[in-house]
């Protein structure tokens, strides 16, 4: 399968890693020893579905995709994620197809391999070594996010309206005074209800005045077209830092305190997102756009230390801009195409 679509047999254990992680997958390519076969394998690692991709994946499917069975046996939101790892998977294979009959032409060599002795793993090095990785993921990965979750929160709460806030203090005065009070000595549901609304309004207009807002609505017009508004469009500008951060800028857009589980299996931001609606009042997190998200997701190239790795491992910028080029086109290419379709067929 592999020399089908011309990469070398040394290809499948970075291809394996980029599961995890694309940068140890891209630094596996060292063993091959074709320069063409490296690069190819280095430029198609990034499209397997890596763990950072994995909150994104399970919020969305949280929020948007049903729970039900598919064929009476298979469910839907599990169908759904394995879709997303198949789909990176196989355009993988036709993108090393397409670059290997294009820029990066050559013939690929037989692999031969002389097996090493196997040995059973010692557990304490086992667990020295997930204990360093983990170490390093979480002051790499965990300083990075923390850093751009407070970037956010900046962007997003400054500068303040005093003119937005005047405003809706008036007609939170105006509801109370209207609403009728209770035995109890407390409002009635109805005007507590109304109040809530008037709360959930002026963050809105809050986000939308301050500079995450005017950011989303300037770049708006690039991601309209995939169904993706404002606030769905910071997350995934956010997110080029890195995957993950998409959560964690969510949960500031939507002034959250964060991800947590709740009974019946669903999370406060995942139900937030529910209660999100477009101009026109039709709900804005659908399977179809929950669909479409995750499909540009998988195609591009959210993650600066994957684009740092391939600029020291290439020796330079010219195949980094052109990796995420081409995966950021791919990625918005085929998200039109499932956010379109989807309408045309009348799933949006």
């Amino acid at each position: 399968l592999m020399s089908k679509v011309g990469l070398h047999g040394k290809s499948f254990i970075p291809m394996l890693s980029s599961y995890a992680c694309a940068i140890p997958g891209i630094m596996a390519t060292r063993t091959i020893e074709s320069p063409k076969d490296r690069l190819v394998t280095i430029l198609i690692a990034p499209l397997m579905s890596c763990s950072a991709r994995l909150p994104v994946y399970t919020l969305l499917i949280a929020a948007c995709i049903p729970d039900r069975k598919v064929a009476g046996f298979i469910g839907l939101p599990g169908l759904t994620l394995l879709s997303m790892y198949l789909l990176g998977t196989v355009v993988a294979f036709i993108m090393a197809w397409v670059f290997k009959k294009t820029l990066l032409k050559g013939d690929t060599p037989m692999l031969i391999l002389e097996l090493p002795p196997y040995r059973r793993p010692l557990l304490l090095q086992v667990l020295r070594h997930m204990w360093e990785r983990s170490k390093l993921f979480l002051r790499r990965a965990g300083t990075v996010i923390f850093g751009i979750s407070i970037i956010l929160w900046f962007l997003s709460t400054y500068p303040k309206s005093a003119e937005i806030r005047e405003q809706f203090a008036s007609q939170r005065t105006a509801v109370e005074e209207a609403g009728e009070i209770t035995d109890e000595g407390e409002l009635d549901a109805a005007t507590v209800e109304r109040l809530s609304e008037l709360e959930k309004e002026e963050s809105s207009a809050m986000l939308a005045h301050s500079f995450s807002g005017r950011l989303g609505h300037l770049i708006e017009p690039v991601f309209a077209p995939l169904g993706f508004d404002w606030k769905i469009s910071i997350g995934v500008i956010a997110s080029f830092a890195a995957r993950e951060v998409f959560v964690s800028t969510m949960s500031t857009i939507y002034s959250m305190e964060g991800v947590e589980e709740e009974e019946g299996g669903e999370n406060r931001l995942a139900d937030r997102l529910l209660q999100e609606t477009r101009p026109d009042g039709a709900r804005l997190y659908t399977p179809l756009l929950a669909i479409t998200l995750m499909v540009f997701y998988v195609f591009a190239l959210q993650c600066v230390s994957t684009v740092a790795v391939v600029r020291r491992e290439t020796n330079g910028w010219k195949w980094p801009v052109f990796q995420f080029a081409y995966m950021f086109i791919l990625a918005w290419v085929l998200a039109f195409i499932t956010w379109q379709g989807g309408r045309w067929l009348g799933w949006g």
